[in-house]
């Protein structure tokens, strides 16, 4: 005797259906044509001029045959460029990872005390929220155009991002790991030694590695605003109108980035 539900015809079981998140079609129906609608308002409110966009395609194509073929003639001032970049990762990098170990230990919860807890939690909060051009133009006004600024403004994205990866590693350690070498009475520094150490050591370091590559990548876009690094060689370039010593700079940036990735992976493999 079949066992069908009335609502179900014998042959439904056997057929797929389509797993939907929003299973009610009312429902999902009317969240896309709300989505649709305000899409066209957004667009709508934006005020674009399309027929300046129709004579942006000509000027595009025109800068585009500009550029070619790219000019590696003042292959010096790309060194150096190229070099302040790298420096300016590398030393940002350093200097981040030696601040986000205090600011990271500060910011578990599971090791100090509340008020030092949320006054560390709202360093990274803060210095996280603002990305990192507006944190560069604030320096260069602050200490004027130049690499310094550009160091500064890495070792603020390099501490906050690095510290909170630390934190949220200390956190997530299984209590009991901490309570056992609490009730042999060691001190917190030797808590930090034998018990947060051997475990948040390679996470720290491989978050470290990731932050550098990061850094070169940065280095490149802070110079735009004056910060110093071949983003500041790039942006003189294109208010020179000089197009094809522009393209020179984008290639050698691009290849700066693949290094910067392939030597990431690299360090990361090896300490695995």
């Amino acid at each position: 005797m079949s066992t069908a539900s009335p609502l179900t015809q014998p042959g439904d079981a056997r057929r797929w259906h389509r797993i939907r998140t929003i299973e009610n079609p009312w429902v999902r129906n009317g969240m896309i044509v709300l989505a649709a609608a305000y899409l066209v308002w957004s667009t709508a409110t934006l005020e674009i001029n399309w027929i300046r966009v129709g004579e942006g395609f000509p000027r595009a194509a025109n800068m585009i045959l500009r550029m070619l073929p790219p000019d590696f003639s003042r292959w010096s001032l790309l060194f150096k460029g190229t070099l302040e970049s790298v420096q300016m990762a590398v030393a940002a990098s350093f200097v981040g990872m030696l601040l986000a170990v205090p600011v990271g230990i500060c910011g578990a919860s599971n090791l100090v005390p509340r008020p030092v807890y949320l006054a560390a939690r709202t360093f990274i909060i803060l210095s996280r929220t603002f990305h990192e051009i507006i944190v560069a133009i604030f320096f260069v006004k602050i200490f004027g155009f130049g690499p310094l600024a550009g160091v500064l403004t890495l070792i603020v994205a390099s501490t906050s991002f690095i510290s909170k990866m630390l934190a949220e590693d200390i956190e997530n350690m299984p209590p009991g790991q901490l309570e056992a070498i609490r009730a042999t009475g060691a001190s917190f520094a030797q808590l930090l030694v034998y018990c947060v150490s051997p475990q948040a050591l390679p996470r720290y370091l491989g978050v470290s590695i990731y932050r550098l590559d990061a850094n070169i990548r940065h280095s490149t876009v802070v110079g735009i605003v004056g910060a110093g690094g071949i983003g500041q060689v790039l942006a003189a370039s294109f208010s020179r109108y000089d197009y094809d010593f522009s393209l020179a700079i984008l290639l050698t940036i691009i290849s700066l980035v693949f290094f910067g990735e392939f030597f990431s992976n690299w360090v990361r493999n090896q300490l695995r």
